[in-house]
């Protein structure tokens, strides 16, 4: 009797024959998980250790006095990530289909607890909820997880199943209606950097379903009309008006709301070809550049790593694109499509938005690079997507 994946299990009592048969199982996942998609986003969390690392050893008003502090915190945050991308992979992402619901529940109902009491300002974004002894919790980032997969699940239902080709258009409003709920609650907080990155999200995931493209160009309407009312009703932040002036007008305030751009411009441009060399950069080591472990930690790469550095880690993502957009393209289920288009949505605005801010070419929004950044619900957030985007690829029916 022939097992699995190669091995041949004739000749075995039962148990033995489970064994083996459990060791060929093991063995055909591994090698259907995506192993460039995976070598990359390591490569990028070990360099953002470093780069992390960098930023805060000399900071003595943050490190608690610990060069390693943030060094070895943002080490455990990856392994955590890791550890919840094994979780979610083993689960898998249709399993999680199916406790979508619950999921998002709870990620809306976190995202509520915000605005109440419990929630705390950091960075200038009232975003984040404090439990306690140094940690705390950024809700939005697991509500980018769950208007994914909130989506995806009602979008592929009827077409999974056989009954549509298309998602019909009540479909495609009640999959609206989804997203919108959370986003209304993250844009009264207000983080206006989390709303851009789910409106990329909703838009990639239509593009991705196959929905009526009026449903596509009302979308992208109604974003810029929603863009001019927020900044006519006053719903923005004062921090945050001045910092889309800045962006359009860089010497509008240098030594105000300007600030950060020109500095983080000065540290990449500083460092040239090949850079300062690792701890060795003025800008860091001066601590000219505010929040260079977790908004601006690219502009550690451009100044002590230089282009070639800073090069690498723009390549390794471009690689995570790459074999998600690889992985969205070869699944056989309308569902597993959706998901991967969303998080490459995700991934794609979000770094572009990272890398442009401090390249001066977007404003600043205060978002973190993917799997580079000091911070531990966007590293967690990030590790699941990658966990999301292997489940698709090793349940995918294998083809002659």
């Amino acid at each position: 009797m022939a097992g699995t994946g190669g091995f041949s299990v004739s000749g075995y009592g039962p148990g033995e024959r489970g064994l083996w048969a459990t060791l060929a199982a093991r063995d055909s996942m591994a090698r259907r998980l995506d192993w460039p998609l995976m070598f990359s986003a390591l490569a990028l969390s070990a360099v953002g250790s470093v780069l992390v690392w960098s930023a805060t050893r000399n900071r003595t008003d943050l490190n608690q006095g610990d060069p390693y502090y943030f060094f070895f915190r943002h080490v455990l945050n990856t392994g955590i990530g890791l550890a919840l991308m094994i979780g979610t992979i083993w689960l898998g992402h249709r399993t999680l289909r199916g406790a979508v619901p619950v999921l998002y529940g709870i990620s809306v109902v976190l995202v509520l607890l915000v605005l109440t009491p419990l929630g705390a300002t950091i960075n200038g974004a009232h975003a984040w909820i404090v439990l306690g002894g140094g940690f705390t919790l950024q809700p939005s980032e697991f509500v980018k997880i769950t208007i994914i997969l909130g989506m995806a699940m009602m979008l592929a239902a009827r077409v999974d199943a056989g009954d549509q080709v298309h998602p019909d258009h009540r479909t495609v409003a009640k999959s609206l209606g989804l997203a919108v709920i959370p986003i209304v609650i993250v844009m009264m907080m207000p983080d206006l950097g989390s709303v851009m990155v789910m409106a990329m999200i909703v838009l990639g995931v239509l593009l991705a379903s196959g929905a009526s493209n009026r449903w596509i160009f009302g979308l992208i309407g109604t974003g810029i009309a929603g863009a001019v009312a927020v900044a006519a009703l006053g719903v923005l932040d004062e921090y945050q008006i001045n910092r889309f002036a800045a962006f359009a007008n860089p010497e509008l305030d240098p030594a105000g709301v300007g600030y950060n751009t020109n500095q983080a411009r000065i540290a990449i441009g500083s460092g040239g070809l090949t850079g300062t060399g690792l701890f060795k950069g003025s800008q860091t080591t001066g601590q000219f550049v505010p929040e260079q472990q977790t908004d601006f930690v690219f502009t550690v790469a451009g100044e002590e790593l230089g282009f070639l550095g800073a090069g690498l880690i723009l390549v390794l993502l471009g690689v995570v694109l790459w074999r998600a957009c690889r992985i969205a393209r070869e699944t056989t289920e309308l569902y597993g499509t959706i998901v991967a288009a969303g998080i490459i949505a995700w991934f794609a605005f979000q770094s572009f938005e990272n890398v442009g801010m401090t390249l001066g070419i977007m404003p600043v929004a205060g978002l973190p690079l993917p799997f580079v950044s000091y911070g531990g619900t966007s590293m967690f957030a990030v590790w699941i997507a990658v966990g999301l985007l292997q489940s698709i690829r090793v349940q995918r029916p294998i083809t002659a």
